[in-house]
């Protein structure tokens, strides 16, 4: 891995590798370029569209709100919140982490 330092003005130092910055597929996931997928573990099944998705998260007693958000959100109790973005093509790391998170013996997120 090549790169370099960089001092910012606030004296904050920000390492820069530009060889893994072009590679990046702006899935949100992996620094080397590989898509990061969520993974159903009880089959292995990788998560491929939001139908896959819902239709797990309500067999795991998960309900879905019907808001007119620019949000799909699951919730379960009344203190568990899953918010996604409507487009799966948003649907990043940012978001399966926050659902491993919150169902971890079901799901993980991988590095394809």
């Amino acid at each position: 891995m090549s790169g370099v330092w960089i001092v910012e003005p606030n004296g904050v130092y920000r390492f820069v590798n530009p060889q893994a910055e072009s590679n990046s597929n702006g899935r949100g996931g992996s620094s080397i370029g590989r898509p990061t997928v969520l993974v159903y573990l009880p089959t292995g099944q990788v998560i491929s569209s939001y139908s896959e998705l819902d239709q797990i998260l309500k067999a795991l007693g998960w309900e879905r709100y019907r808001g007119a958000s620019d949000l799909l959100q699951y919730h379960k109790r009344s203190n568990d919140l899953i918010s996604l973005p409507k487009d799966f093509a948003m649907f990043n790391s940012v978001y399966m982490y926050d659902i491993v998170v919150k169902i971890p013996n079901s799901f993980h997120v991988r590095d394809m």
